[in-house]
């Protein structure tokens, strides 16, 4: 097994989906304590992986994320939340891989794009010296990544709320694949943290 992981991290409806159906993600449930956990573990990771979509959503907004701080963020997040200026200074400062057949230029600090998903690629990238990566989003990278066997972790929150429709995060799985739950923590907001592992490692 790799010395780094690659984890998931990813909010999810409570009836399956990671987005509605025109890709909206207002009914995501703020979270200050799943904040400040996000912020304990920031020494663990040193590089994101971003499929398109998400890199374009994320490097509209985190350059000036501290600009203007009596406006809301994300999801109705605390700009004066010190977790929220310690996740806007850890995302910019981190290296960047942002998998894209389309994108050609990224401006957002430190950041490298990668013209396509490279199975063999991406499992020497985790043999290198280095802490984990992380991947915030990016369904179909997630997707992609998944039928290769390259996650490890997936952390999964929960919030209370039913879509009904809208975009599910894994799609077009080959087989199934077997997890094993490491934790599960409900929060004050009703968000429930599930985190597993995959146990189909030889």
């Amino acid at each position: 097994m790799s010395g780094r992981r690659i984890v998931m991290f990813n909010q999810v409806s409570a009836d399956g989906f990671f987005s509605a159906a025109d890709g909206g993600l207002d009914w995501v449930v703020s979270d200050p304590e799943i904040h400040a956990r996000a912020v304990e573990s920031m020494p663990h990771t040193d590089t994101i992986l971003f499929g398109r979509h998400t890199y374009e959503q994320f490097a509209s907004f985190w350059p000036n994320a501290l600009k203007n701080l009596d406006a809301a963020g994300p999801h109705g997040a605390d700009k004066r939340d010190p977790a929220f200026a310690a996740m806007a200074h850890w995302l910019n400062d981190s290296k960047k891989l942002v998998f894209s057949t389309s994108l050609t230029r990224a401006d957002w600090h430190n950041t490298e794009v990668l013209p396509a998903l490279e199975p063999k690629a991406v499992a020497k990238l985790k043999q290198k010296p280095g802490k984990d990566l992380l991947i915030f989003g990016s369904g179909s990278l997630v997707s992609q990544l998944s039928e290769h066997g390259l996650i490890d972790e997936y952390r999964f929150v929960v919030c209370p709320v039913l879509l009904g429709e809208g975009r599910t995060l894994l799609g077009d799985m080959p087989e199934r694949v077997s997890l094993e739950l490491v934790e599960a923590k409900s929060f004050r907001t009703g968000n429930v943290m599930l985190t597993y592992r995959r146990t189909d490692r030889s």
